[in-house]
């Protein structure tokens, strides 16, 4: 198995790179063709159907970038377009999003009480609930929107006061008490995993999904005979629109300097 062709990976902005980040920690081989489409942001304030229209639009630019897989790496489009994208691109290439490998991880153990924390959109849509009793009925979801959190991270202000006092002030919310895993179910999450562990002092799993999707596309690259042996390209990062809060933003979330170049997808504004 040696295909060389890249992984493409979409967001809605910056949250989507801590998906790609974890992509290349697992599978250093693979190169990614990033599109974070920075001009519609964020993602979790629109409708379902612009939803749809924006990650089909996408996706087929990634296909014309010669892409073997596509990552929805954001939990809103993941809830409101997969199904629609999957449809339209499932038989050419394998589409991925954020959401089942996380629910598959966590149905895994026993009967237990989930609770989800996401944008207002995903929570809205219900996806996770949906999913984890589709799989175990037995289960108990509860969900809270923590819309905040979001700009707390994409400002920086993570590991601070500032954070901890939002994400105590969610966390403690009645909605949410008495659970056994927590699902982080924004892919902005990340950066503040140890700062909700901390919280919870370790009595309350954190599932975290970048790391499940990272290995789920691994499993799907090699069941799909997809996987590359040797690095053979750069990668790309894409932006609908490009601003000097986003590259900086872009570092904090890639963990590095990366070098972003501009496609006017839907034309200039």
């Amino acid at each position: 198995m040696n295909d060389s062709r890249p992984i493409g990976i979409l967001d809605s902005g910056v949250g989507g790179l801590t998906i790609a980040k974890a992509i290349k920690n697992k599978l250093p081989e693979e190169s990614i063709v990033f599109f974070g489409d920075t001009i519609h942001l964020p993602y979790g304030e629109k409708s379902s159907q612009i939803l749809k229209v924006y990650t089909h639009g996408i996706t087929s630019f990634l296909l014309e970038k010669d892409c073997k897989m596509v990552v929805i790496a954001c939990n809103s489009a993941s809830a409101a377009a997969f199904d629609t994208v999957n449809a339209s691109f499932g038989d050419i290439i394998p589409i991925v999003n954020v959401i089942d490998p996380v629910v598959d991880s966590v149905v895994k153990t026993s009967d237990q009480t989930i609770g989800v924390i996401a944008t207002k959109r995903t929570i809205e849509t219900g996806v996770y609930e949906q999913k984890i009793h589709q799989i175990n009925p037995k289960n108990t979801v509860k969900s809270l929107a923590t819309p905040l959190l979001v700009p707390v991270i994409e400002e920086g202000y993570f590991n601070t006061e500032i954070s901890k006092a939002v994400i105590k002030e969610y966390l403690t919310n009645p909605a949410i008490q008495d659970i056994d895993s927590l699902i982080l179910g924004c892919t902005h999450f990340p950066l503040v995993a140890d700062e909700i562990a901390n919280f919870y002092s370790g009595k309350v799993n954190i599932v975290n999904s970048a790391d499940l999707v990272a290995e789920y596309v691994k499993q799907v690259l090699i069941d799909r005979k997809l996987f590359n042996s040797k690095v053979t390209m750069k990668d790309i990062f894409y932006v609908s629109d490009l601003t000097p809060w986003f590259e900086k933003t872009a570092k904090l979330f890639f963990g590095e300097d990366i070098k972003l170049e501009l496609v006017e997808l839907w034309g200039k504004r």
